[in-house]
C-alpha cells in the first residue's frame, strides 16, 4: 500500500479521523499495522493464508467498530484485543476439538537438520499454549494482561506459558544437535 496523505501524522490524529467514518485515514492505520498483525496472526495459526484471512477479519471489526474507541492513543491495544478474539472466535468455529491435546509430533520425523523453526514448533502447540507463548514473548504483554487478553485464569496462562516453552524447548532441542552446533563449541 502506498504511503497516505496521513503517513506523515501523529496516529491519534489518524485514528480520530477514521473514528469520523475517514475511509483514507483507516486505510493509512491499516498501512501502519497490518504487518504487525499479520505476524501476530501467523504466529498464532502457522498458516499464511489463514493469517492472512484472520488479519482481514480483525481489520473488518476494527473499521465497524472503531468509532466506538474513546482513546485513540490506546488504538494498538484495542486492535491488538480485536486481533486476538477473532482468532478465538475462529478458534470456537473450527478447531473447538482439533487441538485440545498436546500433538506429540518427532521433530526427527518431520524435518532434516536445520529446517525446523520456531514457528512449526509454535505449530505443534495446543491452540491455546500457543495463544499464551505468542503474546508473552511475541508481543510482550504480562501474565495479567494476557488473562485479561484471554479470560482464561492467569494461574491458567502461567502454566501454558510455563508448559510451552518446556516443549519448545524440546522440539527445538535439535539445533543443539547438528553437526554444525558441534563444530562452534
Amino acid at each position: 500500500m502506498p504511503p497516505s496523505r496521513y503517513s506523515n501524522s501523529p496516529e491519534a490524529l489518524v485514528v480520530g479521523l477514521a473514528r469520523t467514518g475517514n475511509r483514507d485515514a483507516f486505510a493509512e492505520l491499516v498501512r501502519r499495522r497490518q504487518s504487525w498483525i499479520r505476524n501476530l496472526m501467523l504466529r498464532c495459526c502457522g498458516d499464511t493464508t489463514l493469517a492472512d484471512d484472520l488479519a482481514q477479519k480483525a481489520f473488518l471489526q476494527a473499521w465497524r467498530k472503531i468509532a466506538q474507541l474513546r482513546q485513540p492513543r490506546t488504538f494498538g491495544a484495542w486492535l491488538k484485543r480485536l486481533a486476538v478474539n477473532t482468532w478465538l472466535q475462529h478458534l470456537r468455529r473450527n478447531d473447538a476439538l482439533s487441538h485440545t491435546g498436546e500433538q506429540d509430533h518427532d521433530i526427527r520425523a518431520d524435518t532434516s537438520g536445520m529446517s525446523i523453526d520456531l514457528d512449526r514448533a509454535l505449530a505443534m502447540l495446543p491452540n491455546d499454549v500457543r495463544l499464551c507463548i505468542v503474546l508473552s514473548y511475541h508481543e510482550g504483554m504480562t501474565h495479567p494482561e494476557i488473562a485479561a487478553l484471554t479470560r482464561l485464569p492467569q494461574g491458567t496462562v502461567k502454566s501454558h506459558i510455563r508448559r510451552g516453552t518446556q516443549r519448545l524447548q524440546q522440539l527445538l532441542s535439535a539445533y543443539g544437535n547438528t553437526p554444525h552446533a558441534e563444530e562452534r563449541r
